[in-house]
């Protein structure tokens, strides 16, 4: 078993209080059932995050809409395994949904999730957002500035000339100076 996978089963098994429901979707190989929790009404949160996560990394398409749903969750711990599901789910909407996540003015503060899933996918989206992003986020005094961080980082990965002018701006930002600084000497 993944770590991944175990951080999720550890989550989930707390939040169901042990149900013999949750041990089920945690062990089930039946894609059917899974994919069934989805679509089921009143399911709890925590088995359509099993079902969406265990298809997701199985593959199967019909995550892909929970997955992007719980990418852009309040809970940090859920936006961690949906972006690790998404990512292996290989299905070409995910970076367009993690651009339009990241780009969301109205959900800044969920952003750092949909930005670093860009990254990983370094997917012909990637670059424009970072860049556009950061360049929103890049004021001394935004509150959003782990999100910028984190922008500066996946441009840093990505090492895109396109990224210098905001990298340049960014140096200013008193905490984004420093990985500003590295990202710039990967440029080519």
């Amino acid at each position: 078993m993944d770590e991944d996978f175990r951080s999720l089963a550890d989550r989930v098994r707390d939040e169901s209080g042990g149900s013999a429901a949750c041990e089920r979707l945690l062990t089930t190989g039946d894609h059917e059932e899974l994919a069934g929790v989805l679509v089921e009404r009143e399911r709890p949160l925590w088995a359509r995050e099993i079902a969406a996560f265990r298809l997701g990394c199985g593959g199967d398409r019909r995550a892909f809409e929970a997955l992007v749903l719980l990418l852009n969750h309040r809970d940090p711990e859920r936006c961690v395994s949906a972006s690790y599901a998404l990512a292996r789910l290989a299905d070409p909407r995910t970076a367009r949904a993690a651009a339009a996540l990241a780009t969301n003015t109205l959900r800044t503060a969920y952003a750092l999730h949909p930005v670093r899933l860009l990254t990983e996918l370094d997917a012909p989206e990637s670059v424009p957002v970072l860049i556009a992003t950061l360049e929103r986020l890049s004021a001394p005094d935004d509150p959003h500035w782990r999100v910028a961080l984190a922008c500066v980082e996946g441009l840093h990965r990505l090492a895109d000339p396109r990224a210098r002018p905001s990298l340049e701006a960014a140096r200013t930002h008193p905490r984004l100076t420093a990985a500003a600084t590295a990202a710039l000497t990967s440029l080519p």
